[in-house]
């Protein structure tokens, strides 16, 4: 059955919508600043055994779906053979309707492999097999998806402690263009609340550092080292994945006993965690600042629910859900902070909760100044909002209250080499919207200066605003 209704102005309602896409953000490279790709994968140019591994493998988006419509968990995450994971698969995707893994879902499989028809039971084989076919081929490994997708840089996402020997590998790798850099994520250097892990990390940071870390200054000394590592390996970019801002008052004092209570494997109060992930928040701002990074902060999940499946699978893989956490309040006061000390760093906001849509888009506004455009930003739909729906809903809260035209577009957030059509679902709804405003009389009919603003966030303003050089 051949797909009628995604064809080439699949989202695109209008002429000037499908002019502004066709001719001005199509063709557009890709710079995808937030990703979650394995780099060994990239360093080892992957090839994947069959599609379950390269289109099931990881994807909690995937197995939330599945669980959702009865599947077992032995054909998510458990020990069904391939094909029987992907027929799990194939049986799920007639009940997506509505749901963005539908359009994904298809996108992905026209876009990589050509294939123009449904995905259900009766054509899970026919479309295994082909697709098998090609995943065999040369330009089917990781590098040669990429390359189809015209990616020129990615950024992923590395603990402190990674000794980015993959990211080295690839840096001296004259053969393949893509630029693959690292992203600093310091989770784990203010997670006290679980003592246990958090002297685990510490220890391991020490192996890596080759030093004892006797105390907190010890203990932000290295961190810095590895600041300045990921620096030198062409990093540019940190992330936070944190429920809320952190902001409370501290002193040094405090915090250098917090942290020795810590290392002697005391349980702490809650005060005295929220004090030190408000301590080292501005510690990592002030890092960044000083090397001219951009930091990310998602804020907003609520990660972990199933206290059953965390304890049987683990993290990551899909029971976390959009929290509801107060937000406005301690973001203002921790950007206030790093803004007083003069050391606030080029800031991208996203949210989880559609609540605080508006709080963000509002808050960039408060601590803008002329060292760049668009210095806080408020980032794309995140996650659970990564839809038609939830990006709409992101453009309109930034247009109302900033610039949209300073907007520094979209990224993947993804685990999956098979995830690059979700820039171009956003580049489409982006030129739909603008495209409407158009035809009703609200917004000049000047294709050029439109079409310069949509190619401008979908590709120029990321890098312009990163100051990372994307040629390899």
């Amino acid at each position: 059955m051949k797909i009628k209704f995604m064809d080439e102005n699949f989202l695109l309602h209008t002429k000037t919508a499908q002019t502004l896409f066709h001719e001005y953000s199509k063709n557009m490279p890709i710079f995808d600043y937030h990703c979650h790709l394995p780099v060994r994968d990239i360093a080892e140019n992957k090839q994947f055994r069959n599609l379950s591994e390269v289109w099931l493998g990881g994807d909690h988006y995937k197995w939330r779906a599945m669980r959702s419509n009865g599947i077992d968990e032995r054909f998510c995450t458990g020990d069904a053979d391939d094909y029987e994971k992907f027929e799990a698969w194939a049986k799920t995707v007639p009940f997506l309707i509505r749901n963005p893994l539908y359009h994904w879902a298809l996108l992905e499989l026209d876009r990589y492999f050509g294939i123009n028809e449904l995905l259900n039971p009766s054509t899970a084989r026919r479309i295994y097999e082909k697709c098998n076919d090609m995943l065999h081929k040369e330009q089917f490994r990781t590098r040669g998806l990429m390359q189809k997708m015209n990616v020129r840089a990615i950024c992923t996402t590395d603990d402190p402690t990674d000794n980015l020997v993959y990211h080295e590998q690839i840096k001296n790798d004259s053969s393949f263009s893509i630029k693959v850099l690292p992203a600093f994520r310091p989770d784990k250097a203010m997670a006290v609340e679980n003592v246990k892990s958090f002297n685990e990390w510490v220890n391991t940071l020490e192996k890596v550092i080759d030093t004892s870390i006797n105390d907190y200054t010890g203990f932000l000394d290295a961190i810095r080292k590895r600041h300045d590592f990921f620096h030198y390996m062409g990093c540019r970019i940190s992330d936070h994945g944190i429920e809320t801002a952190y902001a409370e008052d501290y002193t040094k004092s405090e915090i250098k006993i917090i942290f020795n209570k810590a290392r002697s494997k005391k349980e702490l109060s809650l005060e005295e965690v929220l004090k030190f992930k408000s301590a080292m928040m501005v510690e990592f701002g002030i890092m960044d600042y000083e090397k001219n990074w951009v930091q990310q902060l998602h804020l907003g999940a609520m990660r972990s629910n199933n206290t059953l499946m965390f304890r049987k699978l683990g993290a990551n893989i899909g029971f976390d859900s959009i929290g509801d956490f107060e937000i406005a309040v301690p973001l203002s006061r921790f950007l206030d902070r790093l803004h007083l000390m003069g050391k606030l760093p080029k800031t991208i906001l996203y949210n989880l909760n559609p609540k605080d849509n508006e709080v963000l888009a509002a808050m960039t506004g408060n601590f803008q100044d002329s060292s760049i455009p668009g210095k806080i930003q408020f980032g794309s739909a995140w996650w659970f909002l990564d839809n038609k729906d939830g990006m709409e809903k992101q453009i309109n809260a930034l247009s109302c209250t900033g610039l949209l035209s300073r907007f520094v577009g979209m990224l993947t957030d993804s685990r999956s080499f098979l995830s690059y059509p979700r820039h171009e679902y956003f580049r489409r709804i982006l030129c739909n919207i603008i495209a409407k405003d158009v035809e009703n009389g609200e917004l000049p009919n000047d294709i050029e200066l439109l079409g310069h603003i949509i190619e401008d966030i979908s590709f120029n303003n990321a890098v312009k605003y990163t100051g990372i050089n994307i040629e390899k």
